[in-house]
């Protein structure tokens, strides 16, 4: 047997042990993770009189018989999530049942287990690109950002520096928190950042009951590449914004940084992290709270609300909209306006439907010079000399724009009685113009 299979073998002993065994769970183990976790709570818990009766509660349900009946480990572990929240109503507590991952700390006793054991970690989290999953610039050089998850600056920080280089040159920012559940503050101190110019904002305090400190983020004095002070910036949210993602939403909008678009967030304000209780069982403990430096207090239970309400699904195109129009409002530059207006009417017309008379979408069929519009099932398709063949979608009764072409529209032009034109329109301002054959 060489070293390495020395090294496996009891693993994964180990570990198939404990699959096999998921399921059975005794009287005598009820009563230990229950007193484990009662005891947690007690040394933990950012409110000591919360906590107090969340383990009187749950000890009360034991006496009288609620969990003698629960033999499946997972369900127990729900109910006993279930109870604690009916009496803390704090969104963060939740009750784990992980013999394996426990298993894997456990093991990882030298320096050297204990860095691999890190190493695999952070391998997880580059399968998901650290949270950021993805950066784009939308029609009207407006910038978008998809951020799943507010990793630990120590492993992230090179995909954050370039996400937010990336978007340095857009003229608006978006950034989507829909699918954002949380995470680690000092990403949102490392992006916020980018957001402020380089004299120090203060972000938020914290209070931690286990050490009675606290604590204070402010953004960086220094950042790699260039920052985005005057960009506006839109972040969008839904219910399942939550603990992290909510605090950077926080932060930003009693800055007035940031203008929220989207629905109110999940509601947890208490940071903390995941302990062992038994060798199979793990409770997140919420030991801290967020004291905002502005409201003296936090969104626990309440959320974030946004500025402006709308159903999740609607927020990008919103926000989209939104930074369009403030952009279109606040120049005077003929160029920009233009600019600005064009990327406006085309995301309008993708958010509406004109439903055009059948008769009149037919006198737009024929071929005008190299260009040919057909129809079919009710529907314009735009070709040019054989080339790909677009679907057209109406801005106006005589405008379409190419779906799956932004930089280019037509309009057809009438001699009063016939369709006798096609204007091509291109988004620097240049047109051609061809008749009708």
């Amino acid at each position: 047997m060489t070293i390495l299979s020395k090294i496996i073998l009891p693993v994964l002993i180990t570990l198939l042990a404990i699959s096999a065994n998921a399921q059975n769970l005794s009287k005598k183990e009820r009563t230990e993770v229950i007193a484990a976790i009662s005891q947690q709570l007690n040394d933990n818990y950012v409110f000591p009189d919360v906590a107090k009766k969340m383990t009187t509660y749950i000890k009360k349900r034991q006496k009288k018989g609620h969990y003698k009946k629960i033999t499946d480990t997972q369900e127990f572990s729900n109910v006993l999530t279930e109870d604690l929240l009916s009496v803390s109503h704090d969104k963060h507590i939740r009750v784990i049942f992980n013999p394996e991952g426990i298993a894997r700390q456990n093991l990882a006793v030298t320096p050297e287990d204990q860095e691999k054991l890190q190493q695999r970690r952070t391998a997880m989290m580059q399968k998901g690109n650290f949270g950021f999953k993805e950066v784009k610039i939308l029609d009207g050089n407006i910038g978008y950002l998809d951020l799943r998850n507010f990793v630990s600056a120590s492993i992230g920080s090179e995909t954050a520096v370039a996400a937010m280089n990336f978007l340095n040159n857009s003229d608006a920012i978006i950034i989507d928190l829909r699918k954002n559940g949380g995470g680690d503050p000092t990403m949102i101190q490392l992006i916020s950042s980018y957001l402020f110019d380089d004299e120090p904002v203060h972000l938020n305090n914290f209070y931690w009951r286990p050490t009675d400190l606290n604590t204070q983020t402010w953004t960086l004095p220094y950042v790699p590449g260039k920052r985005s002070p005057e960009t506006p910036v839109y972040v969008l949210t839904s219910s399942y914004t939550f603990s992290a993602a909510e605090e950077f939403s926080y932060n930003l909008k009693n800055l007035e940084r940031a203008t929220l678009v989207g629905e109110t967030t999940g509601g947890g304000a208490h940071p903390g992290s995941t302990v062992n209780a038994t060798d199979r069982f793990q409770v997140w403990v919420p030991s801290g709270r967020a004291i905002n430096p502005i409201t003296n207090t936090n969104w626990e239970g309440t959320g974030v609300s946004p500025h402006v309400a709308v159903k999740q699904e609607h927020a990008l195109t919103t926000a989209h909209l939104k930074a369009l129009e403030v952009l279109f409002n606040a120049t005077d530059d003929k160029q920009q306006k233009l600019f600005y207006k064009w990327s406006l009417d085309g995301l309008k017309a993708k958010s509406i439907n004109l439903d055009l008379d059948e008769d009149l979408l037919k006198s737009y069929v024929g071929k005008y010079g190299p260009r040919v519009i057909s129809i079919e099932n009710k529907t314009l398709f735009y070709q040019r000399e054989g080339g790909r063949k677009f679907t057209l979608k109406a801005i106006s009764e005589n405008e379409f724009i190419l779906e799956g072409l932004s930089s280019f529209r037509i309009k057809f032009e009438s001699n009063g009685k016939n369709i006798s034109a096609l204007i091509g329109k291109n988004e620097n301002g240049r047109t051609t113009r061809n008749l009708k054959e």
